[in-house]
């Protein structure tokens, strides 16, 4: 998803991540419509069906690594191949010799990787992704975006991306266009078709 400032991508992502209601329609998420849902089945349903990865990486610094990337299993109360997944995830995004390392030691591009491992650990539907490359320079900002594109085939997931910098991004299955609150189709103005 594309558009300038205060277009209206970040709201749009809120409501797909279940973090705001919309005031008016409804949000499916695979078949279920989610504003039928009550706070604690909202929670529930975000924590097994939706990955989040911030602009900024909202590690815990007191927590190791490993243990940022476990807490949304911990919530889930799912614990039984925790640590074993959440390693593995990390040895995908390159930071095998990082886990046992305090969140608050590692570079800005490590925690941006360690975010992106613990917003796939519950092994969501969807993965929502606020500006992920936003706090990082245009070669770390190159690397995640090649990670987010191989995890993304990796995973067969759906990875919702929002952006300023779509040539970062290159070629991808589907870009939407927010424009003073509306969603069209494709990059270019004269390309757009309306679809919300």
């Amino acid at each position: 998803m594309v558009g300038s400032s205060g277009s209206g991508k970040s709201t749009l992502l809120n409501m797909i991540g279940l973090l705001d209601q919309p005031t008016n329609g409804k949000v499916f998420i695979d078949g279920t419509d989610t504003t039928l849902l009550d706070d604690g089945k909202v929670s529930s349903f975000r924590n097994k069906k939706l990955g989040f990865i911030f602009q900024f990486s909202n590690l815990l610094s007191d927590l190791t690594v490993l243990e940022n990337v476990l807490l949304p299993r911990q919530i889930a109360g799912t614990n039984e191949t925790s640590e074993k997944d959440a390693s593995e995830l990390l040895s995908a995004v390159g930071l095998e010799s990082q886990m046992n390392k305090r969140a608050n030691k590692i570079s800005g591009g490590q925690a941006q990787r360690a975010a992106i491992a613990r917003g796939l650990i519950n092994n969501p539907s969807i993965v929502l992704a606020d500006e992920p490359t936003g706090n990082l320079d245009s070669v770390t900002s190159e690397k995640i975006v090649n990670l987010l594109k191989s995890m993304a085939k990796k995973l067969n997931q759906t990875f919702i991306i929002v952006t300023h910098d779509r040539e970062h991004f290159g070629d991808v299955d589907r870009v939407i266009t927010i424009k003073d609150g509306r969603a069209f189709e494709g990059d270019l103005p004269s390309q757009m078709e309306v679809v919300a």
